[in-house]
């Protein structure tokens, strides 16, 4: 099992292909003040590269990124695609779409919001424009399956905290579950990515998959029956006192993309059941591989309410190897104002320090 790290491999490459006069970023060498915020993909830059994904402890400053949407609660359905926007389009109105593009192509038909890959594009990726810091997401969808094809669902913090839900090419009656802590494998057994097998065909049949993310313990759910649990105190590491357990602002994600191709390595291609067939008599017919999301529901953790509480932002704490999040008032909106009227839990101005944020493409072959 790897980690999707936003989209997987191919796409990766594809926009780093396209940025190649763009400055790099990480914790150690962040953002100029020119262009002080780094994307999730980790290069410098400023208007949408400060919303969905911006690493706040790569950017210039913490306040570099705009705020992160606050979780809210509902049932998102999918009888068009008005609710969805190109990201470079979106400016981070998150009252006025649910769902961002960040590569690829999408259509909405006869309910289902369609993520299509082709041998062009290189798949497809949505992500929620609200984050949601703890909370029960569940999913009701059909996977792909074709070999080399990976259909995914996951959260994906903008420093790499990650839940995944995971269905690699033919293997349609699986689901894999998995989980990072700031872009790594936590290094304990209960980390190892799981399978979860007997599902009817995952292609041709819906079941409901649910990310349970709890502050104290996380679990993956298939058709209402819990299929693994991972409580927070056993990833615990002694050597730091840190817990290497995802506990920082999510932002759900889908994605369909190509593991099958040459570009891939080895340990990928064999992981996502083998290169793709282009002249597959389904691509050939249809003009796509596809993957179908019918709906999302979203049950947010117990949280700070209030009529001035808009979103969540990183605040300096006694490490950053354990960030703390404070709710604020502060815009979303790339034309609203940097600061708010004020930040509940006195959020204020701080570089970070070191903090090692890998940026992993793949892990562990």
């Amino acid at each position: 099992m790897r980690s999707l790290l936003a989209i997987g491999l191919p796409i990766l490459v594809a926009f780093l292909a396209g940025q190649a006069d763009a400055t790099t970023c990480n914790a150690t060498t962040p953002c100029p003040l020119s262009d002080p915020c780094c994307s999730e993909y980790g290069f410098c830059g400023k208007g949408h590269f400060c919303l969905g994904g911006c690493n706040p402890f790569a950017s210039k400053e913490l306040e570099s990124c705009k705020p992160n949407p606050i979780c809210q609660s509902g049932n998102f359905t999918f009888p068009d695609t008005s609710r969805v926007i190109n990201s470079t389009l979106y400016e981070g109105d998150a009252a006025k779409h649910d769902w961002v593009i960040e590569g690829g192509n999408v259509e909405a038909r006869n309910g289902d919001l369609i993520l299509t890959l082709t041998e062009n594009d290189k798949g497809t990726k949505i992500s929620s424009t609200r984050y949601v810091h703890y909370g029960t997401i569940s999913a009701r969808l059909k996977t792909g399956k074709w070999a080399g094809v990976i259909t995914a669902f996951i959260t994906m913090s903008d420093i790499k905290d990650e839940v995944d839900w995971e269905w690699p090419g033919t293997a349609v009656t699986e689901a894999q579950s998995n989980f990072f802590w700031q872009g790594v494998i936590p290094p304990f057994e209960q980390s190892a990515g799981d399978y979860h097998r007997e599902l009817s065909d995952t292609s041709a049949n819906y079941h409901d998959y649910t990310i349970d993310w709890q502050p104290e313990t996380l679990r993956w759910i298939i058709d209402g029956r819990v299929v693994r649990t991972v409580n927070k105190a056993d990833t615990l590491d002694a050597a730091t006192g840190v817990y290497r357990y995802p506990t920082t602002p999510s932002r759900i994600q889908f994605s369909i993309w190509p593991a099958g191709i040459p570009e891939s390595p080895p340990g990928t291609v064999e992981w996502a059941g083998g290169m793709i067939n282009w002249n597959d008599p389904d691509y050939l017919a249809a003009g796509r591989f596809y993957a179908l999301i019918n709906s999302v529901t979203i049950q947010c953790a117990n949280q700070r309410t209030g009529a001035n509480l808009t979103s969540y932002v990183y605040a300096s704490g006694n490490s950053v190897t354990e960030p703390v999040i404070s709710y604020t008032n502060r815009s979303t909106h790339l034309k609203g104002s940097a600061v708010g009227l004020g930040v509940v839990g006195g959020m204020h101005r701080a570089i970070a320090g070191a903090v090692t944020l890998l940026l992993v493409i793949v892990h562990a072959f």
